[in-house]
């Protein structure tokens, strides 16, 4: 029965920060975004990440999926550290574990949905016909079978989510990581995108890491970070999950 079986019961750890600082300059002055965070994240875990604007939330989910390197301390991906990595090989190892779903939605505005979730393979040096096949199947399972040929110019913000979640899924990647998912959508639409994420977590064991700012969107999680200041304030395991497969 979805949602009763032990989610963590996989103690493999996929995300590790250690002591991990980020600090931006601002002219003169300097910015500290992340002071010293810890925080390991295991295959099978649903997280989301709170905290008022300013708290660091968005730069340390970019930090641990490794889009931003951090300014001191340490990140692994799957046990290998990343700080002195070269580029193209942090590019490879991120992009075959880690997929990407963001409030902008980020599709490239000339290309339609199948070139749009083809695009990570073209990435992983995957033949054109294989990413086609499998961009097909994943829109067909996202709900757009009739819109694959549409550009994001034509479709709906929450059609264009769920091409970003399709794209995501592109490599079969074991951590989705969600910032704001629901924030440039109505009501009705982020419900969908949200049930969506649920199934990827509970039904196909997806690692979950999702930044929010809204509370009931937190609480779908199974675990919840509250950000203040650049720092954890609280790291809560909630028993009183909300959304599609909550208990009780």
């Amino acid at each position: 029965m979805p949602g009763t079986k032990n989610r963590n019961s996989d103690s493999e750890t996929v995300l590790l920060a250690k002591n991990i600082t980020k600090t931006y300059a601002m002219g003169k002055t300097q910015v500290h975004a992340l002071c010293g965070i810890d925080l390991g994240i295991r295959k099978g875990e649903y997280i989301s990440i709170m905290g008022p604007s300013g708290s660091g939330k968005t730069t340390l989910l970019d930090v641990i999926s490794c889009l931003l390197r951090p300014s001191s301390g340490e990140v692994y991906i799957k046990g290998k550290p990343i700080s002195k990595m070269p580029d193209n090989e942090l590019a490879q190892i991120r992009g075959r574990t880690i997929g990407f779903v963001f409030q902008t939605f980020n599709l490239i505005p000339r290309l339609n949905a199948v070139e749009n979730v083809s695009l990570p393979l073209w990435f992983q040096g995957i033949p054109k016909e294989k990413r086609e096949e499998t961009a097909k199947r994943l829109l067909a399972q996202v709900g757009l079978a009739e819109r694959m040929m549409h550009r994001p110019d034509e479709l709906s913000g929450g059609q264009m989510q769920k091409v970003a979640i399709a794209r995501a899924l592109a490599v079969n990647p074991d951590v989705i990581v969600a910032d704001e998912p629901t924030g440039n959508l109505d009501s009705a639409s982020g419900e969908i995108v949200l049930g969506m994420i649920d199934d990827l977590h509970y039904n196909e064991n997806k690692t979950i890491v999702m930044v929010t700012h809204e509370r009931d969107v937190a609480q779908r999680a199974e675990r919840i970070l509250h950000l203040k200041d650049g720092e954890i304030a609280r790291d809560e395991r909630n028993h009183k999950r909300l959304g599609k497969y909550a208990k009780g």
